[in-house]
């Protein structure tokens, strides 16, 4: 039952907690400042949602005023294309930026948005960037109706001319400079109103005055304690309610505790506080957090991969010939070749050939959608039916298909050790730090009460564990730039600490530890015609397996013929249509040839062309410059295994090359390869695959951290955590070398910052510290860790040579 409430009554809303001014709505004995508000109510109760306001008091937004027809412009297809990032027949993805994003609860209502409208496919929130990416279906909701739903339940996106015309302003945290202002505004004026004290001339001036100046004083402190300190307050206050010790409740103690006995001193006419200090140190933690924000967004390694991560494509030119040119090279109206299993890295239309692009890697959708000619592809695709070429349309940033690399479809269980270790640390330090700002106040209380308040808050000020915080992601986040510039480009920073915990590497062998441009290949069988030479070829030149594409090399011709059908199975072979022409290509098995013993020795591949067998190319594989070298640097510190779908043709020589405690192994399908992988994780192995990304994906996402080495970084494995460059092979062990040494560099930045903790503590116990001069020690530290960690990483990053 609705009832509203005389307007003289004073009431909260249940929803915004805004108070109700004009009219006062009851339902369910909760009371609501609008129609807006107890309709979300209404909505989340009918969908059992009710926990959102469980987790945080009032947590909605006032919803007063009317949508209307505000955001009919969303109807516009031109507007919607800017906006929308992928889309088909089923579904649509986009981003949305949501300033209303507050808290826990906001998070919950959003990625449950799917419960109040089932047309939402799904939801992630980014609480820190106050960002949303939505999966909707397109049958059942329109992007206006979308918009029109979040803005109902009081999450309106915020669309700006930048969104429309893609333009990314620069991020300036305005709040933080105005903080900054009022608090430097403040603690200046302090500061000179306080001249008289601290030249000890207060005792000559008249009273009334002293006492006007306090209360001044007072005034000024007050918006630097409530508004330029309240990051550090509403922190502390949260983490405290979910009973959590965050850094910020020291820090937080010390600013309720500068602030109360200011209010006493100066009310009761017992001194004159402490408000020079509550406005300094508010200042000098600020001006220390600006500076860290700007280090941080300088290293921008959460937030742009466009310097790790290398997309790389085949461009036809105007003479028809081919290059392959980078991602941010391409250029609006250029042709493109994509072969099969190659991922698509723009928006394009297509020109020719057969395509049927699996999705998943964008959508989740994985049932491949055939696409006709003239038909937009949507970038993050894969081709998986040959060879096709495409015209750009509209450019695609790098860090959108880096965004897709970290898709949850390829992430992976593995627990950062360092983080748990680092935020163990943060924790027990805190509470070390408050048991020991109690004590010192208890003993000041004892042997000299005028020492309390500056020993019990310098205690908490100089002490913040915040470099202790900040070592792992600066030392994790250079590693990954400098990595990234050494051809060694990596899924995340967090990469870094798991390569340095690894004991295990197992290694692919064809297109892994084999050159394929290198191999020597040869024709068994009757003499090839023309036209079987160009049916081989147009089949092996639209796979990127390494025997595929050396094959098509050998035969080196001009021109294929279009394919009318084209289906690779990993691992084993490709069956496919050429100008009516069945062709078959693989191992004897997959086309059911009975292989003699002696040629089981030797890596073949079969041809069948219409049912008949017309012989096989043997290849003798060229192994890759330095492999044995690579191999006795990386025994030293790793288990190390071979897994190779070739047969044994090779084993005598790879057992020279490998130590005898290494095991390896044969004839090994994809599905072999993954239970390998299992097993010895089971064994308490940590285990490093590096493979080519093809028969091992399944390999690479289990295993630990998986390594995918690429000739043509436009074929990489989403499933792998490092792309790298395949010519630098011989640098493998440099790479991993330096991955544990950033973690050292990390051990060492904590340790200093302990050691900076215990002297500064000594003099802060002592009571000889000032709070201010604690403050501005405080950011010190933090700028030591970043520089010593900063510079550590870029002079091991050089040794990398």
């Amino acid at each position: 039952m609705i009832e509203t409430l005389n307007k003289n009554t004073k009431t909260t809303c249940y929803h915004c907690g805004d108070f109700c001014a004009e009219e006062t709505l009851v339902l369910n004995d909760k009371t609501f400042c609008c129609n807006g508000c107890k309709n979300v109510f209404m909505l989340l109760s009918e969908n059992n949602l009710t926990s959102y306001y469980s987790i945080e008091k009032n947590p909605g937004k006032s919803l007063k005023q009317s949508i209307g027809n505000k955001y009919a412009y969303l109807d516009d297809t031109n507007i919607q294309s800017k906006l929308i990032s992928y889309i088909d027949h089923k579904v649509a993805r986009l981003q949305f930026q949501i300033p209303n994003i507050h808290c826990s609860s906001c998070i919950y209502l959003l990625e449950n948005l799917y419960k109040i409208n089932n047309a939402v496919v799904g939801v992630r929130v980014n609480f820190l960037k106050k960002t949303a990416n939505i999966v909707y279906d397109v049958n059942k909701i329109s992007l206006r109706q979308l918009v029109e739903l979040l803005a109902s339940i009081g999450y309106e996106p915020s669309f700006t001319m930048n969104d429309i015309n893609q333009e990314k302003p620069k991020n300036i945290n305005r709040k933080l400079l105005f903080q900054i202002g009022v608090a430097g505004f403040c603690f200046g004026n302090i500061m000179m109103i306080s001249f008289p004290e601290y030249f000890g001339l207060d005792n000559t001036t008249r009273h009334y005055l002293s006492s006007a100046f306090g209360y001044i004083n007072l005034a000024l402190s007050i918006p630097v304690f409530f508004y330029s300190g309240q990051d550090y307050l509403i922190s502390a206050y949260k983490g405290l309610r979910k009973k959590l010790i965050t850094i910020d409740v020291p820090l937080a103690l010390g600013l309720v505790v500068l602030f109360v006995r200011n209010f006493y001193e100066i009310l009761t006419h017992t001194g004159l506080g402490y408000c020079d200090t509550l406005a300094g140190l508010v200042f000098f933690l600020l001006i220390g957090k600006w500076f860290q924000q700007k280090t941080f967004d300088s290293l921008s390694f959460e937030r742009d991969y466009k310097s790790y991560f290398p997309i790389s494509v085949i461009k036809i030119n105007a003479d028809n010939q081919t290059t392959t040119v980078a991602i941010d090279k391409l250029k609006i109206g250029d042709r493109i070749l994509i072969r099969n299993n190659e991922i698509i890295p723009a928006d394009s239309i297509l020109l020719k050939g057969k395509a049927n692009i699996d999705f998943s890697f964008v959508s989740g959708e994985k049932e491949p959608i055939a696409k006709e000619l003239g038909e937009i592809i949507f970038a993050g695709g894969k081709q998986t039916s040959g060879n096709i070429e495409l015209e750009v349309k509209k450019l695609t940033e790098q860090s959108y298909l880096t965004q897709l690399w970290n898709n949850d479809i390829f992430a992976k269980d593995n627990a950062s050790k360092v983080e748990t270790f680092q935020t163990k640390v943060s924790k027990y330090f805190t509470i070390a730090l408050l048991a020991i700002a109690i004590s010192s106040a208890i003993y000041w209380a004892v042997y000299d009460s005028s020492k309390i308040i500056g020993a019990f808050t310098a205690v908490l000020i100089i002490a913040c564990p915040c470099a202790l915080a900040l070592s792992s992601p600066f030392a994790l986040g250079n590693a990954m730039r400098n990595l990234g510039r050494k051809k060694f480009y990596l899924k995340s920073a967090n990469v870094v600490e798991n390569i340095a915990n690894m004991d295990t590497i197992v290694f692919d062998k064809t297109g892994t530890i084999t050159q394929s441009n290198e191999s020597q290949i040869e024709f068994i069988g009757n003499p090839l015609t023309q036209l079987q030479k160009e049916l081989i070829f147009s089949v092996t030149q639209n796979s990127i397996h390494p025997l595929s594409k050396q094959i098509a090399q050998h035969l080196n011709i001009s021109s294929a013929i279009i394919l009318n059908s084209f289906d690779e199975i990993t691992g084993k072979g490709i069956k496919a249509n050429v100008g009516g022409n069945d062709v078959e290509v693989g191992s004897a098995k997959f086309l059911n040839i009975l292989e003699n013993e002696s040629n089981a020795l030797n890596t073949r591949i079969y041809i069948k062309i219409n049912g008949e067998n017309v012989g096989c190319f043997v290849i003798k594989h060229a192994y890759r410059t330095g492999l044995k070298q690579v191999i006795n640097q990386l025994a030293t510190q790793f288990k190390l295994h071979l897994l190779s779908g070739d047969n044994e043709q090779e084993k005598t020589f790879l057992q020279t090359v490998f130590p005898t405690s290494s095991e390896l192994l044969f004839k090994q399908n994809p599905a072999d390869k993954l239970m390998y992988i299992n097993t010895l994780q089971g064994n308490q192995q940590k285990v490093i695959m590096v493979g080519d990304g093809l028969n091992d994906a399944g390999a690479l996402k289990t295993a630990n951290v998986g390594i995918s080495l690429s000739e043509d970084t436009s074929s990489f494995s989403p499933s792998s955590d490092v792309i790298m460059d395949a010519a630098n092979f011989e640098l493998l062990p440099k790479y991993l070398q330096y991955c544990k040494n950033t973690m050292k560099v990390i051990y060492v930045s904590f340790c200093l910052s302990l050691l900076y903790n215990i002297i500064g503590l000594s003099y802060a116990v002592s009571g000889t510290l000032s709070p201010v001069i604690a403050a501005i020690l405080m950011p010190i530290s933090s700028v030591t860790v970043i520089g010593f960690t900063s510079i550590s990483t870029y002079l091991l990053a050089r040794k990398m040579r």
